[in-house]
């Protein structure tokens, strides 16, 4: 049996604030394995974002074990960690978080500007990516010339431009209408069942009920894993 993608053992975070320790996660075992679609879960302040931060390399256990494909994620510099991200993991946020003067293809390609890859190249990376998300005759577009569906778009396009392994997905539909949201999440379909591990965190049940497994926190430990 091969080894799962990400494994977590006895997770924790724990966050020194003026009033005291904050624990946001209590301790979590998981395993998620390569082309899982998982939906995170929970009330606000369950560790579910906590949790996400640590997958991405966003944040650092304040204990426990944390390996994903074989590396772990302790105990590294920031630089590590920022590599890390870049040829693992691709995000997407609630908000876009598109360079508003900055064209649909110069956003896509960005993050390939971070690898060193020729300009000749990024733009044929990132206008393949906008192709993937039907957006092909929006590339000269900027942000303000976008719809929020279109726009969210354009940032699933840049989580995929280096190509990741990982896609994680932050509330990804929460500033969408419900026909635009289920689009999005068509892409996210269809994604997944390209080979990318989804973990998509969302409190939306219908967003939820669209992956093939549920995890959900609640006081900073999983109190339900379900297929």
């Amino acid at each position: 049996m091969s080894a799962p993608l990400i494994r977590a053992r006895q997770l924790t975070r724990v966050y020194r604030l003026g009033g005291g320790d904050v624990h946001a996660l209590r301790g979590v075992d998981c395993d998620i394995a390569e082309g899982e679609y998982v939906a995170v879960m929970g009330a606000s302040g369950s560790g579910k974002s906590t949790f996400m931060n640590m997958l991405g390399a966003l944040d650092t256990p304040s204990g426990g074990e944390l390996t994903i494909a074989g590396q772990s994620l302790l105990n590294r510099s920031p630089d590590d960690l920022a590599r890390f991200r870049n040829e693992m993991v691709g995000f997407v946020f609630q908000q876009f978080n598109l360079l508003p003067r900055t064209t649909a293809l110069d956003n896509v390609a960005l993050p390939l500007l971070y690898r060193g890859m020729p300009a000749s190249e990024r733009r044929e990376r990132a206008a393949a990516c906008l192709e993937m998300v039907g957006l092909g005759d929006r590339m000269d577009h900027h942000p303000s010339q976008l719809s929020g569906g279109q726009q969210q778009r354009v940032a699933i396009a840049r989580a995929l431009a280096n190509e990741p392994r990982i896609l994680l997905a932050d509330e990804p539909t929460g500033a969408l209408d419900t026909r635009t949201s289920d689009d999005v999440m068509d892409i996210f379909d269809q994604l997944n069942a390209s080979g990318i591990t989804l973990i998509l965190v969302t409190h939306e049940a219908d967003v939820g009920a669209r992956a093939k497994r549920r995890i959900i926190f609640r006081d900073g430990l999983i109190v339900e894993d379900s297929k």
